[in-house]
């Protein structure tokens, strides 16, 4: 009998220790999606050698966006053309330090989209960096919703930037990583000023989640993930199953939108991003980068900047 209750203490014991594990994972993913850690700054354009201005501009709900404007070289030839960069979550304008606790347990790596943008001024166009809500220096609004208020955010972007006379308002182009993907899939059937986008890697969320949860934390993503949910949702947030950029692609219209995967990426979904594409009525793509990791999505997009010039040159034309 002795025996009996100390078994039957060590395994309560043990199922307390379990699931306190449990709901401490959970709310550091809810924390995530409710009001992420803001990354500071860590380099400007300048230390690249750019100009730039620090901007700030409303989103169209009003909220207040940091970020940066920075000018094509003076002797460009696409006279005007200027594209818009949106960055993911939990990153913030120039992309990650993946030095967060969330990014060390689940193996994220750094991210650097002012490479992109070097690359992208270099070849003559106008770039504009800026922070999304709940990111960066830009304001709070929580929760996060993986880009279905952000596409508010992108409005307020292309408003912004049709108020600058070294802006063409007829050569308007926006890149989105990620959430920030998904946020330019559900702003383009809302406007007709953009001409051509790129999204990398969008993704639909119930989607992303399965598989996120599936690779970083195993079985327990069964138990962590709808206790996530109930978080996120009791804070405001959407349903998950609700966050689907591919409904909002199929009424994008005529705007051109190459399409951007990793093959072998384990959070997001090749098959997801193909049917996105397949419902698009103007689709270039997916190009599949080889990819073992979703980071090698990111980063192949970062090192190949003339993929970017040329797309957005051939629907920017001069």
């Amino acid at each position: 009998m002795i025996l009996f209750r100390r078994v039957l203490r060590a395994l309560f014991l043990l199922t307390g220790v379990l699931a306190g594990l449990i709901v401490a994972v959970a709310a550091l993913f809810a924390r995530h999606l409710i009001n992420p850690p803001r990354q500071k700054l860590w380099v400007t354009p300048g230390e690249l050698g750019m100009p730039y201005d620090n901007v700030q501009f409303p989103a169209l709900d009003g909220i207040r966006l940091n970020g940066w404007f920075i000018p094509a070289p003076a002797e460009s030839r696409r006279k005007g053309a200027t594209i818009i960069m949106v960055h993911g979550w939990p990153w913030n304008r120039l992309g990650t330090a993946a030095q967060d606790i969330l990014s060390r347990l689940t193996g994220s790596r750094p991210v650097e989209l002012l490479r992109l943008a070097h690359g992208l001024q270099q070849d003559g166009f106008n770039v504009l960096m800026f922070d999304s809500r709940n990111h960066g220096e830009s304001a709070a609004a929580p929760p996060v919703t993986l880009g279905l208020e952000e596409s508010k955010d992108v409005l307020g972007a292309l408003a912004f930037v049709q108020t600058r006379p070294d802006v063409d308002r007829e050569r308007l182009a926006v890149i989105g990583f990620s959430a920030g993907a998904n946020a330019v899939l559900y702003t383009l059937p809302q406007t007709r000023e953009v001409k051509a986008a790129i999204a990398v890697q969008p993704t639909t969320v119930n989607v992303f989640a399965h598989r996120y949860g599936r690779d970083t934390l195993g079985p327990l993503a069964l138990l962590v993930l709808p206790l996530t949910e109930i978080m996120y949702r009791l804070k405001g947030g959407r349903p998950l199953a609700d966050i689907r950029p591919g409904s909002a692609a199929v009424h994008a219209g005529n705007v051109p939108i190459l399409y951007i995967q990793g093959s072998g990426d384990p959070w997001g979904s090749a098959a997801d991003v193909a049917q996105m594409a397949a419902a698009t009525p103007n689709p270039s793509g997916p190009l599949y980068a080889e990819a073992t990791h979703r980071f090698d999505g990111y980063q192949y997009m970062i090192n190949n900047p003339k993929i970017a010039a040329a797309f957005f040159e051939q629907h920017l034309p001069e």
